[in-house]
This record gives C-alpha cells, sequence and structure tokens, in this order.
C-alpha cells in the first residue's frame, strides 16, 4: 500500500520524540490510528478526551519531551479544551491532532464541523490546518518545534481527506529545539550585585524557573546568609538539602515565607511569576530575574528586570557576590520555620476511633510513600496538603493544577505519569468531588494495567468552595455531595479497594493500600470541617467577619453542630 498521509505525520512525530498518544477514536482519525498502531507510538485509549489532554500533559512535563493526543472532527477534538489550558499554562509541550470533516464540507455549517482555530485560540502556541496533502510533513514539523520550543501546545487539524490522501515527496523538513543560553548582560550583573552586596535583609524567592538550578540557588542564598521562600511550582526544585528554606507564601503557604518576603530589605526573585500582589513587600527593592520578559515586573513594580535562565545567571552572578556575615536576618526567619514544621509533624489523634483529618491521613502516606514516588493532586484541599504535608527529595516530584485550578486533573494526570513511568511508584490524591467527575478514567487504569495508588480525600463537599463561602459569611449551598462507597465502585471495576474511616485502621490501611502490586484504591473518610487556614499574619479582617457571620447565621439556622464541629477541628 503506498504511503498515505497519516503514515507521513505520525512517522514525523515519532522523529519528533513522540512516545504516546493519549485518545479516542472516531471516524475522521480512523487512517491516523491506523498509522500510530503500525508505528511505535503507543495509544492509550481514555474514556474522556478532557482526561486524555491532562494525562498527555503530566508526561510531558515530567519528562519534557513532546507527548501527544489525538480526536475525531467536531465534539471528539472540542472535549480536550480544558486539558489543553491546564497543559498550555503549564507550558507542557503537547501536540493534539485535532481532525477534521473533509474539505469539501468546511464552511458550510456541516454536521460536526468546528472552527478549532476560533474555539482553541486562547490555549495554544500553535493552530494550522494542513490544508493539502504537499504540507503534510511542514506543517507537522512545524507544529512539533512550536510546541516544544515554545513549550505549550500545538494544534495540528487534520481534514479526514487530507489525512486518506497519498503523501508527497517533501523536502525533508526536522524538528530543531537546541536551546541556548540567556543571561543579563554585565551592567545588569553588576547593578544586581551592587544591591545585594550592601543589603543584610535579604530574601530569595524561587519559582518554577529555577527547575535545575538547586546548586546554584542554595549557593547563592549561602553567600547572602537570606532566607529562601518558595512558590507552589517551587516546591519540588529547591525545597529539599536546602538550610535556607523557609516554606511557602500565600495562601496556602505558612507563616514564615511569609514574614521572610513581607520584613526584607532586598527581595530577589528567581524564576517566579507569584500572582497574588498582596504578598509582594511594598518598601523593599525587589530584583527579578526571569526567562519570559513579559513576566518582569507584571505582579508588582520592580527595581531591576533582568532575562536569564536560572542556572545561568547565578552561575555568573555568584562570583560578584560578597560572602555576607550576619546571618541574624536568616535565623530568625528558619527558627520560625523549624518551629512551624515541628508544630505540624506533631499532629496526633486522640485515640483509635478518632476521626481522619486530612492533614494526618497525607503525613501517613508522605512517611509511607517510597522516596522517588509521583505525586498528582486534585485542586482544591487535596492539592493544599500534598504541597504543605508531602516531603520532597529531588527524587519526589508533585503536579497540580496550580496555574489553571481545574478539577478532576489527578487522576489522569497520574494516568500519565505511569504510563511513562511504568516502574516508579505515582500516587494520586483525590477529591471527592474531582474524582467523581472523570470517574470513566478507572477503566482507563484497569485496562492499561497501570499501577497507580489512588486515595480519595472524602470529606462529602466541595471543600474549597465551602470554605470560600464561610469566609465570605454565607451558610454554604450546593456544595455537599453524596457519594458511594468508592472502594465497592473500584472492586467492581477490577481495581483493590479498601475503605477506612478510623485513625486507628489509617496506618496499616495505607501501607497495604501502597504494597499492592497491581492500581489500588483507598477511600478515606476524612473530617469534612477541617478549613485551610493562611499564614496566621495574613488572616484579612473579611475573613475573620466572615467566618463569625458565617456562625452567627449557622446558629440561627439550626446548624449549631457545625459549627461546633468547625471550631473543634481546627483549634488545637
Amino acid at each position: 500500500m503506498s504511503k498515505r498521509v497519516a503514515d507521513l505525520l505520525v512517522e514525523t512525530l515519532e522523529a519528533a520524540g513522540v512516545r504516546t498518544c493519549y485518545g479516542i477514536i472516531g471516524d475522521t482519525l480512523n487512517r491516523i490510528a491506523h498509522a500510530i498502531d503500525r508505528s511505535e507510538i503507543d495509544w492509550v485509549h481514555m474514556r474522556h478526551e478532557e482526561a486524555g489532554a491532562f494525562a498527555a500533559q503530566a508526561e510531558a512535563l515530567l519528562t519534557g519531551r513532546l507527548t501527544a493526543c489525538a480526536g475525531s472532527c467536531g465534539p471528539g477534538s472540542l472535549h480536550f479544551i480544558n486539558g489543553l489550558y491546564e497543559a498550555n499554562r503549564n507550558r507542557a509541550p503537547v501536540i493534539l491532532i485535532a481532525t477534521q470533516i473533509i474539505r469539501q464540507d468546511i464552511r458550510f455549517e456541516s454536521i460536526q464541523e468546528i472552527d478549532f482555530s476560533d474555539v482553541l485560540r486562547g490555549c495554544n502556541a500553535f493552530c494550522e490546518m494542513i490544508v493539502t496533502p504537499e504540507q503534510a510533513r511542514r506543517k507537522t514539523v512545524a507544529a512539533c518545534q512550536a510546541a516544544l520550543t515554545k513549550r505549550g501546545v500545538a494544534v495540528l487539524v487534520v481534514p479526514a481527506d487530507v489525512a486518506n490522501a497519498p503523501a508527497h515527496d517533501e523536502p525533508l523538513y526536522t524538528v530543531h529545539t537546541r536551546r541556548p543560553l540567556i543571561r543579563p548582560n554585565e551592567a545588569d550583573l553588576d547593578a544586581i550585585a551592587a544591591i545585594l552586596n550592601k543589603s543584610d535583609a535579604i530574601t530569595l524567592y524561587a519559582g518554577a524557573g529555577c527547575a535545575g538550578a538547586h546548586d546554584e540557588v542554595v549557593a547563592v542564598a549561602a553567600r547572602l546568609k537570606a532566607p529562601m521562600a518558595h512558590t507552589s511550582r517551587g516546591k519540588d526544585f529547591v525545597e529539599y538539602d536546602n538550610p535556607y528554606d523557609v516554606g511557602m507564601t500565600g495562601i496556602i503557604g505558612g507563616r514564615a515565607g511569609y514574614r521572610a518576603i513581607l520584613d526584607c530589605d532586598v527581595l530577589l526573585l528567581l524564576g517566579a511569576d507569584f500572582a497574588w500582589g498582596q504578598f509582594y513587600p511594598n518598601n523593599a527593592t525587589i530584583i527579578q530575574i526571569d526567562a519570559d520578559p513579559t513576566h518582569l515586573g507584571r505582579r508588582h513594580p520592580v527595581t531591576i528586570g533582568a532575562v536569564g535562565d536560572i542556572k545561568t545567571t547565578l552561575e555568573a552572578l555568584l562570583p560578584r557576590l560578597q560572602q555576607h556575615d550576619d546571618g541574624a536576618f536568616l535565623a530568625i526567619h528558619r527558627e520560625r520555620f523549624e518551629a512551624d514544621t515541628a508544630a505540624a509533624k506533631a499532629e496526633a489523634v486522640s485515640g483509635p476511633d478518632a476521626a481522619i483529618s486530612g492533614t494526618y491521613l497525607t503525613k501517613i502516606i508522605n512517611k509511607h510513600a517510597a522516596e522517588d514516588a509521583l505525586f498528582a493532586a486534585d485542586d482544591g484541599t487535596a492539592a493544599v496538603w500534598m504541597l504543605r504535608h508531602i516531603d520532597t527529595n529531588g527524587k519526589r516530584r508533585t503536579f497540580a493544577s496550580l496555574l489553571h485550578g481545574t478539577m478532576a486533573s489527578g487522576m489522569p494526570s497520574a494516568l500519565g505519569l505511569q504510563k511513562c513511568q511504568p516502574g516508579r511508584q505515582v500516587i494520586c490524591l483525590s477529591g471527592d468531588g474531582g474524582f467523581a467527575m472523570l470517574l470513566g478514567e478507572l477503566l482507563t487504569v484497569v485496562q492499561e494495567n497501570l499501577p497507580i495508588k489512588i486515595v480519595i480525600y472524602d470529606n462529602g463537599k466541595l471543600g474549597f468552595v465551602d470554605i470560600e463561602q464561610k469566609a465570605a459569611g454565607l451558610v454554604p449551598v450546593y456544595t455537599d455531595l453524596k457519594n458511594p462507597d468508592f472502594s465497592e465502585v473500584a472492586r467492581a471495576m477490577g481495581l483493590w479497594g479498601h475503605r477506612v474511616s478510623k485513625a486507628g485502621d489509617l496506618e496499616d490501611s495505607v501501607q497495604a493500600w501502597l504494597a499492592q502490586p497491581g492500581p489500588a484504591l483507598l477511600h478515606v473518610k476524612v473530617k469534612p470541617m477541617q478549613l485551610v487556614t493562611p499564614p496566621s499574619p495574613f488572616v484579612s479582617p473579611e475573613a475573620v467577619v466572615g467566618m463569625a457571620v458565617y456562625s452567627a447565621r449557622a446558629m440561627l439556622q439550626g446548624k449549631g453542630n457545625d459549627v461546633w464541629e468547625m471550631l473543634v477541628d481546627n483549634i488545637p
């Protein structure tokens, strides 16, 4: 059989490094699917396309390589949209093969016709249609190169008749992805060093841009005797082996990181694009270094904004920095951080029949998880507990929807992580609401025989939304969830399943769950009234008043037990 465009397209994807394609088969995709079946690319048959995009972006984020998803025309490829927004915001190199109706029917409001360039405009670095067979290789290469070099989503629209057409001889376009080293110029480096050398109250704030620069960031902190706070996305890259770490700031951070940033005279932002302006100091000198020039000064005014990769820039900056001897500022914030860490680790339960808090569950998982485990959490309280209580060590990684803030990304992200790391422990921390939203992907886990370990934090509600309403002084509405026994659901689908509700049974249950050779689900009833509390200095007056108003309204509506339970669960 002569080579068709579908074969050429798949060959090009393979050459660009694609190893996995996530999707659901359909009419306009059939020819490409058969080409994938003949290739070395592994097809993963999902139950929902949105989950396929989540899985693809998790694989791409972890490995750095191009990962694919593919869908049929109209609704099929349209279903990817939420996961594609997630991928693009996370700068994950993902390519979507969005198949289309035949060319002669386009622009006639045909059945299942979707203008993908219009619909997907806000979530891609590249979106083009292969208009003729003669441009198939060139367009595919351009899509792959855009995804890999711009670090985002590329959408390649392929009409069904083009995919089925004979391939034409084209010049051998290939993907080129060599990355340059970028750092500020000499004058900028000298200016940055001059500011840092004359201050004894400096704080570093490290973000996801510090990936691969752990040693250089720690060396700068040592030279400056500076505490180092980090963003939630920077956690994996700077938290471990770091005697200068003072944790996260922000609503889900702690008081040590919060105070280290607000009390400093000079703040050195390293690959951090933290969005919440109220957590930046108003009177400090701020120096920002970022590989993306559009990030400079967009969250808060800065004194110096310099473009550069963090590792390369700090290598050039370090020789210009004088060794600081005054460690008083560092000592204050490290002592605060160590006290808070010790208090958090001291959490205990009142007895074997006690209820289980989400934080206690997370700490038990942290204790027994593998040293190189990969964690994927649903957005909400599960993600907060992961970021606060899962220790990284340079081997573990944590994943959550921290920029897009979507529900239901946990389980499909874990699926993608396990697919590309078959010998590694992958743990999904799911909220009951997020898990149920894409519940069908449990069938994908079984079909692919992926040994992911899923724990469900069942608080019987949309927990984060519940907290938001209470903080606004509202008695929560529409947040309650009526859940089944998810362990029985899991067993019916072919997984190991177990349910636990008493603290005395938890540790043995977690160990048994993690020891399963195949996919396993642990359903844990957790305290429904445990709150996510911000750092103690940053409890806004509005939130305090809101909680008081909520308490009064709840009492008047006969919900005094709820108020009492909230107080018991959150006041030591």
